[in-house]
């Protein structure tokens, strides 16, 4: 299998259009990545105030004589099992970012891994059989990072299958590949069928 390092000369030639080696688009990545975990959020929390409290709403004891605190009863968020004060409630958590942030933030992590160096090309990458050690050497002759992403246009069934067991090897498509799974990887390794849709993405 032949493998090439990416360079930004060869991200150029091939209209995928990167930044690196400026601060310009930092932002845009911290504010994708900020947004991406903001929507996995599910804002489930819920406690309940002292009116959504079950149970009896009569007088615990007298208003005088007692030498206690005057209480009305005892969903009061003092007493256990009580309502609770400012408690979280269901909330949306999520966060829009613009089309122009989302590619200046693709430009930017794709720039800064090819110029790390963590970015290979390779002409195609398929299964011939449907068995996880065969999956394992042949991205282990492309590279041997703790966490390798593999972007192609697509993958046929033997491949995904093969893969989908092996820890620290990610399958995802040009089409929906991120900047965290981009980021997260130690090496990335793209198929040159991907190129003409991330240079459409990053165009």
């Amino acid at each position: 299998m032949s493998v090439k390092q990416l360079s930004l000369e060869d991200a150029a030639s091939a209209n995928i259009n990167v930044i690196s080696g400026t601060t310009k688009g930092n932002q845009a990545v911290h504010d994708l990545l900020v947004a991406y975990r903001a929507n996995r959020r599910t804002g489930s929390a819920c406690t309940k105030t002292r009116g959504e409290i079950r149970g009896s709403g009569k007088k615990i004891y007298k208003q005088k004589g007692t030498g206690g605190a005057r209480h009305g009863a005892r969903s009061a968020p003092i007493f256990v099992g009580g309502g609770v004060v400012f408690g979280p409630r269901p909330r949306d958590y999520s966060k829009k970012v613009t089309k122009s942030t989302r590619k200046l933030a693709l430009r930017k992590a794709l720039g800064e891994k090819i110029a790390a160096g963590e970015v290979a090309s390779v002409a195609t990458f398929a299964i011939a059989e449907a068995k996880t050690q065969s999956f394992i050497k042949a991205v282990r002759e492309i590279s041997d990072a703790k966490k390798v992403l593999i972007v192609a246009n697509s993958f046929d069934e033997k491949t995904y299958l093969s893969g989908r067991n092996v820890q620290g090897v990610q399958l995802i498509t040009s089409a929906e590949v991120n900047i965290e799974q981009i980021l997260h990887a130690n090496a990335v390794i793209l198929v040159e069928d991907a190129f003409e849709t991330l240079a459409s993405r990053t165009a």
